[in-house]
């Protein structure tokens, strides 16, 4: 089974994978709210995190993230990919937004349009 693997360490922040995947779900509409990926920065660095069970976010750091007077570990990041949990809502609708590869067979956008290598489809 194909997933998306994620190297945190190479991600710029370009954003270029959501405006991907957002034209990819509502064709001729940058919309990133729309996109099944997101990409955060927290503690100086940049995590894409895609919602849906076809991702495999190997673990790049075990940092402690301070919110308020709770800490957390960055695995809260990788949770992202249970199939149970949608972690994106479209906000009109209320509907999750989960990865669907952009079709079948698979052909991520997000994957095509990343120029440092941080996404990478690859055969379980």
């Amino acid at each position: 089974m194909p997933k998306i693997k994620i190297d945190h360490s190479r991600c710029t922040g370009c954003r270029h994978c959501e405006v991907a995947c957002s034209l990819n779900h509502v064709p001729g509409i940058v919309n990133p709210r729309r996109a099944r990926i997101r990409v955060f920065f927290e503690g100086g660095a940049f995590f894409p995190v895609i919602a849906g069970p076809f991702v495999d976010a190997a673990c790049t750091s075990k940092n402690r993230l301070e919110i308020g007077d709770r800490s957390y570990d960055m695995c809260v990041l990788c949770r992202a990919s249970c199939p149970a949990k949608p972690v994106f809502i479209e906000a009109e609708t209320g509907f999750p937004l989960k990865c669907d590869f952009c079709g079948v067979p698979p052909n991520p956008n997000c994957v095509r349009w990343c120029n440092t290598g941080a996404l990478e489809l690859v055969e379980e």
